[in-house]
């Protein structure tokens, strides 16, 4: 094999064989490789892509550049998650313990901060006692004994993946979906799970700001899993504020341990009964995640999930305690309160930005040396479309120094904005890619609001509800229902409910579009709206605006605007022609 042909021909667009690409991985980890050939490679395929059948070979070239977990020997379907990385993201530390108390076994490996990003290690290691360098034999011992274990990623999972990271790191090559799908996903496998749930975080705080481009990388991760033979789902979750309140490794076990007891905030709590439940369902322990979602719920409420946490921390050395005593984590010297300097409405929480200063205050590294200072960090006292009048407590500090407190406090008057307007509730659960059944591809989210909003109909003549649910720009979803009237002629459909209360909505005032809708009833079969709907879409939409059009047995059909109505009225029809205009 000569290297440059190979980078010559991606170069020109052409497609490798998966021996070409499994030859060139082996050269690179072997050393024969060198970077600046691998780096040119790196190059090429930002600008030709890779088409599925290479990306795949790929993912699958780099989970077997080293060694890969033998699960086998513990019980039952192992399902692993990934996030993509945010912040005040604490997810595993409830989720891990919460599927487990429903019998799925956990048998997680995770890493740790870097950035702006915190890491589920640092976070458990601030836990007195507590020990993530598990070797491979206690790790599955512990999963078989206790049903979870979450040890440190070994160096010796997909060598070749970290150091074409680190190549592409420095070389302006990071921001290409085949190679971070690929990156992602060889480590997913070498893990060793049966399936896989992927979190792809979306906006200021996650790698990746766009909704269009973070779906397009969900949907090549999936689409790797699939062709590797595991079952897999991604999950996309908006991160434009920190998840919960608190960002800081001892801070958030605090959040954590608080939300197993069924008191944590409202988004982590959600984030993991809906990741948890698609886990489950791939896991085979429940047949949907309805009923998937209420078993998390029942281990919630009945102390399973806690207790399944603390048999964790136990195993691995921690101090139990925590579950009972959240005085056993450590604790800055310095706790200061950053207050509300206007009334209004918090309209933004820039989470990258909340994100650095925790890392300042010594949560988080800028480089791989740098010392984690476990109980630092802030902790928002109001969250993104909350009320809040001047004075109020806005963010609790802990820091090392009175110093770094007051240097938080300017650091964090630049990334929360106040503004006039009503308080609002902004989307969390974006899209899911994948597999949200036992034996089916499910709804996407957009269809399960619509689901939700069915539940609202008024329909005392026809018996027909219909739920519909349209999501803007922004991600924010409005839903609406059918209700009808003994005159049929003044009968409103859900799609016209949902789009008139958008219309007269704050948002469409801002400028905010339509960017998709979903309509579901109880028929044979997808309904589709009737022929005033499809005007009214028509009136607010473009004709390229996606429709998905369900059935409660989850059958999607999925269409366009244009293609509902391909001959639509518009301003000339309303005003009439210029020959009307003349007589």
């Amino acid at each position: 094999m000569r290297v440059v042909e190979l980078i010559e021909k991606k170069r020109d667009g052409q497609e490798l064989s998966e021996s070409e690409i499994r030859a060139l991985i082996q050269g690179y980890t072997s050393g024969q490789v060198p970077d600046y050939q691998m780096s040119a490679f790196a190059m090429a395929v930002c600008w030709r892509g890779m088409s599925d059948a290479e990306t795949v070979a790929l993912t699958l070239a780099m989970a077997e550049s080293g060694s890969t977990l033998d699960l086998s020997a513990i019980p039952g379907i192992k399902v692993d998650k990934h996030s993509t990385g945010g912040v005040g993201d604490k997810t595993t530390l409830v989720l891990g313990p919460l599927v487990a108390s429903v019998g799925v076994a956990v048998a997680k490996m995770s890493g740790r901060g870097l950035g702006h990003t915190g890491g589920t290690i640092d976070k458990l290691e601030s836990i007195p006692g507590f020990r993530a360098d598990l070797s491979m034999d206690a790790f599955v011992e512990q999963v078989k004994k206790i049903g979870i274990a979450v040890a440190g990623q070994t160096h010796e999972l997909a060598p070749a993946d970290k150091s074409l990271y680190a190549l592409r790191d420095v070389t302006g090559t990071v921001r290409s979906i085949p190679l971070i799908a690929s990156s992602i996903m060889s480590k997913k496998l070498a893990s060793g799970a049966d399936a896989i749930v992927l979190d792809v975080k979306v906006g200021d705080g996650a790698f990746m700001k766009d909704v269009e481009q973070a779906k397009m990388l969900a949907e090549a991760m999936v689409r790797i899993g699939h062709q590797a033979g595991r079952r897999t789902v991604a999950v996309l979750t908006q991160m434009e504020q920190p998840l919960g309140y608190a960002v800081g490794n001892a801070l958030e076990v605090r959040e954590a341990v608080q939300t197993l007891r069924g008191q944590g905030p409202e988004d982590l709590t959600e984030l993991c009964l809906t990741l948890g439940a698609q886990m489950v369902v791939l896991a085979g322990k429940a047949a949907d995640p309805e009923e998937a979602r209420a078993k998390l719920q029942k281990a919630l409420h009945s102390g399973a999930a806690l207790q399944k946490f603390q048999e964790l921390v136990s195993s691995q050395g921690g101090d139990s305690r925590v579950v009972d005593d959240l005085a056993v984590l450590p604790k800055a010297p310095v706790v200061r309160m950053m207050h509300a300097s206007a009334t209004g409405v918090v309209r933004a929480i820039h989470a990258e930005g909340v994100g650095l200063v925790a890392m300042r205050l010594g949560a988080g590294r800028a480089t791989r040396d740098d010392q984690i200072h476990p109980g630092v960090g802030v902790v928002l006292q109001r969250k993104v479309g909350q009320s809040v009048v001047a004075g109020d407590p806005l963010v609790e500090i802990h820091a090392q120094t009175d110093a770094d407190a007051e240097a938080a406090v300017e650091a964090l008057a630049h990334c929360i904005e106040i503004a006039d307007g009503s308080a609002f509730t902004p989307p969390l659960i974006l899209d899911i890619v994948g597999e949200a059944t036992a034996s089916e591809t499910g709804p996407s989210e957009l269809v399960r609001a619509a689901r939700q909003a069915r539940e609202g109909a008024y329909v005392p003549y026809s018996k027909f509800a219909v739920g519909a649910a349209i999501r803007l720009g922004s991600g924010e979803i409005v839903t609406g229902a059918n209700v009808e009237n003994a005159s049929y002629g003044l009968t409103n459909c859900a799609e016209r409910t949902a789009i008139f209360r958008f219309v007269t909505s704050e948002a469409y005032r801002r400028g905010e579009r339509i960017a998709s809708i979903a309509v579901i009833a109880d028929s044979d079969g997808p309904v589709a709206p009737c022929g005033a709907c499809r005007q009214v879409l028509a009136e607010f939409c473009t004709a390229d605006t996606p429709v998905e059009l369900a059935d409660m047995k989850g059958n999607v059909k999925r269409t366009t605007v244009g293609e509902l109505l391909p001959y639509a009225f518009g301003a000339a029809q309303m005003q009439g022609s210029d020959e009307d205009r003349s007589k």
